[in-house]
């Protein structure tokens, strides 16, 4: 257990924590979510002990194993995995002193050391780094490279499988998500929920935060706020609150009316029944939890140019790439004014490559690319941040884009992106990387472009920016071409999906969780290709088994079969709690559909449905997974007696 009782923080002139209360059992996963700025990574650093109260008692469990991502990696000439694997202090010191004892020749702690190498699975700790670097997108060779090899975002993706490397009981991670792409985000997603220890996670990745914490801990006010079950759970209770002030309703109900615009135009574009009715279950959700976001200081659009060509970009038969090898090869696109195109695939697929190419920041390697009359670009690039001039001011940026403008109409301008006052005039160099990132977005807002490409913009953004570039996108009328590992944005701002795999770029027939799918086919195959490699060069001549050979396999056999009826047995019972949870949130639904339930006198009864709602929804997409799991083993153990046989 984890207990803050009445504790206070400073930092500098801030205060972070005003007597401040939280709880939190062992084995809990949760979200601590609010503001930048708040004081979120000042929490951890209490945990860790690198901060002190000022007032008030942090006690924390005795013995207690806390491992942490690191936000800053040096350059190192140890190679990658040696590096991960230093994340395991315990073995790294048994190593040491196991290669002392064999120097000195001390045979009876030799075997001490050994047999302590064997108890904490030593031996595969070359394996599970490997298995770490793959999942989060290392390429093969890269496990030998010297970590001064690898680029700034890179290095944090080592420092996250340094710190998955550590035995802990209490896991610590802030922003895990922020250098990783999709595919490496749904990897980690599903290595934390197998996590057996405490897990804090600092996110502003909400699919991420409703697929893996249980508990959520809101940070505002100088104060910790603890909300059972997940971020959309938390925002739905904090929405009840908020839509009781009655200064809020106007601005609340002109939200609605975005959201139901873009509703209606969806419907109008939309072609994939699968994928529009996922999307609209999801648009539905978000005009429920809109009063959540009312007091949002961020108003900010994304106007495009008056004058619209159609189509605004085509490529035709081209090959994309660099200068020593290409990437995608004999590949047309065409653009045309409200396309709303997210990018699929793996990290190095070319998601980048093609849209850097469609900037124009890439030449053609063969092909040919046609831009319309009046096309006019938007571009937000990973690293987008390190283009601003650092000595300059917000508004001294927009200034050089606008001489003629006015004071007044940029700052109006700026203030929609959370830029008031002061905030405006100082330099860049002082933001931290959220509001670097807005200044970012807004130079590309003021050129009303009406071609958006945008490569990762969440990075660094709080939750409250990111609902508002959600609302912003869903009013852009240009083209939307959007690369992010934010499920969330991409549902709500992307109406198809191409694939980019294997030197081709492809559209997508399904949503986000087909692709999730698609992606486990694709490891499970990669995984069957390099058994049946392994097996090929270590196959010896066919032979006769032997009568004893026979039996033993037999034995085998009817073990794997006897494994058979529990599998058949837990997914029947998953399948009926199915069902069962399924009619249940059918009578939930039916009972909120009730339009006297939404009044005063039946408050407490509606916020009771909502609850249940909330439970039964987090019950049966536990559910689910676990039949997935089960569903997935007994197939696998089915085929393995086929084959077998």
């Amino acid at each position: 257990m984890i207990q803050i009782q009445n504790l206070s923080l400073h930092r500098g002139p801030q205060q972070l924590l005003a007597e401040a209360n939280l709880t939190l059992h062992a084995g809990w996963k949760v979200g601590i979510v609010g503001a930048n700025g708040v004081g979120k990574s000042s929490l951890f650093k209490l945990l860790l002990g690198e901060l002190h109260p000022d007032a008030g008692e942090l006690q924390l469990p005795g013995q207690l194993r806390i491992a942490h991502m690191a936000q800053e990696v040096s350059a190192s000439t140890r190679s990658a995995l040696d590096y991960v694997i230093d994340g395991d202090h315990r073995l790294r010191a048994i190593q040491a002193d196991l290669a002392t004892a064999e120097a000195q020749h001390q045979d009876g702690r030799i075997g001490e050391l050994h047999a302590a190498l064997e108890a904490m699975d030593g031996y595969r700790a070359e394996s599970r780094a490997h298995q770490l670097l793959a999942g989060l997108g290392f390429a093969p060779g890269d496990a030998e490279r010297p970590v001064s090899s690898f680029s700034g975002g890179w290095r944090i993706r080592l420092n996250l499988a340094q710190a998955l490397m550590c035995p802990s009981d209490l896991l610590l991670l802030d922003e895990p998500t922020n250098h990783l792409d999709l595919d490496a985000t749904i990897w980690l997603e599903q290595w934390l929920r197998q996590y057996p220890g405490t897990l804090l996670l600092i996110s502003h990745d909400r699919d991420f935060l409703d697929n893996v914490v249980s508990h959520i801990v809101h940070q505002a006010h100088q104060e910790l706020t603890l909300y059972k079950g997940n971020y959309t759970a938390f925002e739905r209770l904090r929405a009840e609150k908020l839509s009781q002030q009655q200064a809020a309703f106007e601005k609340q109900q002109s939200r609605i009316e975005q959201i139901e615009q873009f509703v209606r135009r969806f419907k109008a574009k939309a072609s994939k029944a699968k994928q529009a009715q996922s999307r609209l279950k999801e648009l539905e959700r978000m005009e429920q939890i809109a009063p959540a976001h009312v007091d949002s200081p961020f108003t900010f659009r994304f106007d495009a140019s008056d004058k619209l060509s159609s189509p605004l970009l085509t490529l035709s038969d081209a090959d994309l790439g660099y200068p020593d090898r290409s990437i995608l090869r004999q590949q047309s696109l065409t653009l045309i004014p409200g396309a709303r195109i997210g990018l699929l695939g793996a990290n190095g697929a070319g998601k980048s490559t093609l849209i850097k190419t469609l900037v124009g920041d890439l030449a053609l390697q063969a092909g040919e690319r046609h831009e319309g009359e009046h096309l006019r670009i938007g571009y937000f690039a990973q690293h987008q941040l390190e283009a601003l001039d650092m000595q300059a001011s917000p508004l001294l940026h927009l200034q050089r884009i606008s001489p003629k403008a006015t004071d007044q109409e940029l700052r109006n301008f700026l203030g929609s992106f959370g830029f008031l006052g002061d905030d405006a005039l100082d330099p860049v160099g002082r933001f931290s990387g959220g509001e670097k990132a807005r200044v970012a977005l807004a130079l590309i807002a003021w050129q009303k472009p009406n071609l958006l490409l945008l490569d990762e913009p969440t990075n660094h953004l709080d939750l409250e920016v990111r609902h508002a570039l959600t609302l912003a996108l869903q009013g852009f009328e240009g083209a939307l071409i959007l690369v992010s590992h934010d499920r969330h944005l991409l549902r709500n701002t992307v109406d198809q999906f191409l694939l980019v795999h294997d030197g081709e770029i492809s559209e997508f027939n399904g949503d986000l969780d087909d692709y999730h799918q698609w992606l486990a086919q694709q490891r499970r195959e990669e995984q069957k290709r390099d058994a049946n490699s392994s097996d090929a060069g270590a196959a010896d001549a066919p032979r006769s088994l032997s009568a004893a050979e026979r039996k033993e396999q037999k034995r085998l056999e009817a073990e794997q079969r006897a494994k058979l009826r529990p599998l058949k047995q837990a997914v029947s019972k998953l399948e009926q709690q199915m069902d069962k949870l399924s009619s249940g949130l059918d009578e939930i639904e039916t009972a909120l559909a009730d339009t006297g339930l939404y009044t005063d006198e039946r408050k407490e009864e509606l916020k009771q449905l909502l609850q249940r709602q909330t439970e039964h929804k987090r019950q049966l997409e536990d559910t689910e997974a676990n039949w997935l799991e089960q569903q997935e083993a007994l197939e696998a153990l089915e085929q393995s007696l086929a084959s077998a046989d």
